[in-house]
């Protein structure tokens, strides 16, 4: 048999890990042949591909990104598109694809799968929001990068007594904010689920400006404040209709210090939360998704998704995953509010 391997979406640590087990399970105990398949969808679209053999997967488990590339290539706003993949699949020889990614990555692969493509999915995010899964790689990684910037954050504030405002990923979901502005003591957390009172933020602000610290306000790009809409940092699309956010961070700063008098400035994280090393967590985690996913095609359980459920993994539908977000629930913010101001 002959496996397709593709890491589709934005990059994120543990997508290497992924691609090592599936190779070497899959070449070690079952004898299949792989090829990988360069940047995201586009690969399997124009046929472009790398050997994947075991030495090939060799020294990568540390490494962050994705030695296959990525892209956020759309193949069903292609004319043609499925078809040309399922052509392309079938001059190979490739019998079925492990595709490895988020939301949009996955939601091609239910597609593929209804169009008869043998497809198994590895869920990938470091937003953390894919439905059906407890986890996704990466996430761990993200919210640890989060929470040294917001450790080394609070001495800088405390130092010059202003207000510093700490921008991290997030369209949706704020599970990246609010795990890592808890574990690391932030005094607000602003996440796209509940829109915020900017007179209420003021207000924890100026609490804690009454102490000898000085406040962390941890803001998720897609926040918006109760009158508002979501930051827009540019007016484009991507190829899967997600507009570009940022720039919530400065304007809450902006904001802040027009009402309370105090200085704020803004430290936006962005790319670096899914940069570098990921750690022993998502290295594990990803490992076990890569096990079980090649298992999964050895099963012909194609059309589903490896995932996360208490300590063990499963197997659910791609529709399961892909067919709404998941997102923090309010009690899980109630417990960080305990500690605002």
């Amino acid at each position: 048999m002959r496996v397709g391997v593709l890491t589709g979406g934005g990059d994120c640590p543990g997508l290497n890990a992924v691609i090592r087990a599936v190779v070497r399970k899959g070449i070690q105990v079952y004898g299949y042949e792989f090829v990988g398949f360069r940047a995201g969808w586009r690969g399997p679209l124009e046929g472009d591909t790398i050997a994947l053999d075991v030495q090939a997967v060799r020294g990568i488990l540390p490494r962050g990104g994705t030695i296959l590339g990525s892209s956020r290539t759309n193949p069903i706003k292609v004319e043609g598109g499925i078809e040309r993949i399922k052509d392309n699949l079938a001059g190979l020889g490739v019998d079925a694809l492990i595709a490895i990614g988020g939301e949009d990555t996955l939601g091609v692969a239910k597609q593929l799968h209804g169009a008869g493509v043998n497809v198994v999915g590895v869920p990938k995010t470091i937003d953390n929001d894919l439905n059906a899964t407890d986890y996704t790689f990466g996430f761990d990684t993200a919210v640890n990068i989060a929470m040294e910037a917001i450790d080394r954050l609070h001495t800088t504030a405390e130092s010059h007594h202003r207000a510093l405002i700490c921008e991290v990923m997030g369209r949706h979901a704020g599970w990246i904010a609010l795990h890592a502005g808890m574990a690391a003591g932030a005094n607000v957390i602003l996440i796209p689920e509940k829109p915020f009172d900017i007179e209420k933020v003021v207000e924890y602000v100026e609490s804690r400006f009454k102490t000898r610290y000085a406040p962390i306000i941890v803001v998720a790009e897609g926040a918006h404040p109760l009158e508002g809409q979501m930051a827009v940092q540019t007016g484009e699309l991507d190829a899967f209709g997600h507009v570009r956010l940022g720039g919530i961070g400065q304007r809450l700063a902006d904001e802040i210090e027009k009402r309370t008098g105090k200085e704020a400035r803004c430290t936006v994280l962005g790319h670096i939360q899914r940069g570098g090393t990921p750690t022993a967590f998502d290295r594990v985690l990803a490992t076990r998704f890569g096990l079980q996913a090649i298992d999964a095609v050895h099963d012909g359980e194609y059309g589903k998704m490896v995932a996360l459920s208490g300590t063990d993994i499963v197997r659910v539908d791609l529709s399961a995953a892909t067919d709404r977000l998941k997102t923090v629930p309010v009690e899980r913010y109630e417990e960080a509010e305990i500690f605002f101001g």
